[in-house]
């Protein structure tokens, strides 16, 4: 215990010169959190307005913010980059502020998969077909499917989902033909061509 508290002595000591500027330009980030949150359940367009105006007063007195000057112009600029999508979540009904439930969605798929097969990074099957395996894996964590389940199943939808993640798949061995030959790649493709020509009408 009394090495801790002499290693946050040092750290404090240390970082004594740093404090007052985080300490003030730490007062905008809370405000800019607690205008974002809307606890008080305000419009849209007011939530909206009163975000511009503390952006415009933070940008005017930036320079006080001493060592911190280039963090806060990089919070500035990063905000008006989000700004067109920065308030969905006030317009539409039941959209979250954040995408930190989408974030735990796929790092929970991430966690599960590499459980199931071992590997670090994602499968390259993954990538085609990504848009039914993940779906199919949190559907069935969540609970059992059953043969009634899938006998529900529309089929038109079904074959239309197959043939999308048939073409996804293609256009994947396409390309790794393509990086693996290009030169072989292109010669066939400019010889399939011909053929075409040759054909009669």
């Amino acid at each position: 215990m009394r090495k801790l508290r002499s290693l946050l002595a040092k750290g404090l000591g240390q970082t004594r010169a740093l404090w007052p500027d985080i300490r003030s330009t730490y007062r905008w980030v809370h405000a800019a959190a607690r205008i974002l949150k809307n606890t008080a359940g305000r419009a849209a367009e007011d939530v909206k307005a009163r975000y511009a105006r503390l952006l415009e007063e933070w940008n005017k007195r930036k320079d006080a913010c001493g060592r911190l000057g280039e963090a806060v112009e990089r919070f500035l600029k990063v905000t008006r980059s989000y700004r067109p999508g920065l308030f969905h979540y006030l317009e539409v009904p039941d959209l979250p502020p954040t995408n930190n439930g989408l974030e735990q969605f796929f790092g929970a798929q991430r966690h599960h998969e590499r459980r199931t097969t071992g590997r670090k990074v994602a499968s390259p099957s993954l990538v085609v077909r990504g848009s039914v395996r993940v779906l199919a894996a949190t559907l069935t964590r969540l609970a059992p499917v059953s043969a009634a389940d899938l006998a529900a199943v529309d089929v038109a939808t079904w074959r239309q989902t197959r043939e999308r993640l048939k073409r996804r798949h293609h256009a994947r061995v396409m390309r790794a033909r393509f990086r693996r030959n290009p030169a072989a790649y292109l010669a066939d493709l400019e010889q399939r061509a011909f053929q075409q020509q040759a054909l009669p009408p």
